[in-house]
């Protein structure tokens, strides 16, 4: 198996490396596919491998089986596994996939091996990990202070700044569950958007129409994880 090419790469963090880190990390990472439901990382067990999408993004949830909820969304932009990159080797929450897509995978320990032995690497991997937790935090008081349209606005564009065009591939039962709502909100919630021609409900799938208006509704929910995390992976 021929290792990939960082230009070929469409992984933020990947492409984001200097030549010798990449080279580092080039021929232990092995490429998948990714499907709906697939669970990547198991709660309180030992990660065995760290996931750096191209395509789709997956959920970290917490919750039990009657009532889950995301509390982070991790696309190309990043990577799944960060409990690794903070140094442990196990997380309580369940990480799946949420859109199916393909990306690389690495084992944990060759990538710890590899962080330990670079300080670039290490300082960009702990970034992303800040960005994340900023993320995770934003979504806890989302969830808890803003109106149920604005914190589905919010979702929908996190989802569609992982998506690949405008059809983001989902279920009213299935956001009701990232939202930690009912699924009769979500269907409220959801007319009220394509009430407004924001969005494109159909069985399945949501379609978006008008992302700035769609911006305009969910107003300071979010933007604030999005450029913090610019900020810090272009700081040198």
């Amino acid at each position: 198996m021929s290792a990939p090419d960082q230009q070929s790469i469409r992984n933020q963090i990947l492409t984001g490396l200097a030549p010798q880190d990449f080279a580092a990390l080039q021929s232990h990472l092995e490429p998948v596919d990714l499907v709906l439901r697939q669970a990547l990382i198991a709660p309180d067990q030992p990660i065995e491998h760290v996931w750096f999408m191209d395509k789709g993004y997956a959920s970290i949830v917490t919750g039990n089986d009657g009532v889950k909820v995301e509390i982070g969304l991790v696309g190309r932009e990043g990577v799944v596994g960060v409990p690794v990159v903070l140094g442990t080797d196990r997380s309580p929450f369940e990480h799946f996939i949420q859109s199916a897509g393909h990306g690389w995978r690495i084992a944990a320990e060759r990538l710890r091996a590899a962080s330990d032995e670079s300080a670039p690497l290490r300082r960009r991997l702990l970034r992303y990990a800040q960005a994340l937790n900023v993320q995770s935090s934003r979504t806890a008081y989302v969830n808890a202070e803003y109106p149920l349209e604005m914190r589905l606005a919010r979702w929908l564009l996190m989802c569609h700044d992982r998506t690949d065009g405008n059809d983001i591939q989902i279920t009213h039962e299935f956001i009701a569950m990232m939202l930690g709502v009912r699924r009769p909100g979500v269907t409220s919630a959801t007319h009220v958007l394509e009430g407004n021609r924001l969005i494109r409900a159909t069985r399945g799938a949501i379609a978006i129409l008008d992302r700035a208006r769609l911006e305009k509704l969910a107003d300071d929910a979010y933007g604030m994880p999005e450029r913090e995390y610019a900020r810090l992976m272009t700081e040198g």
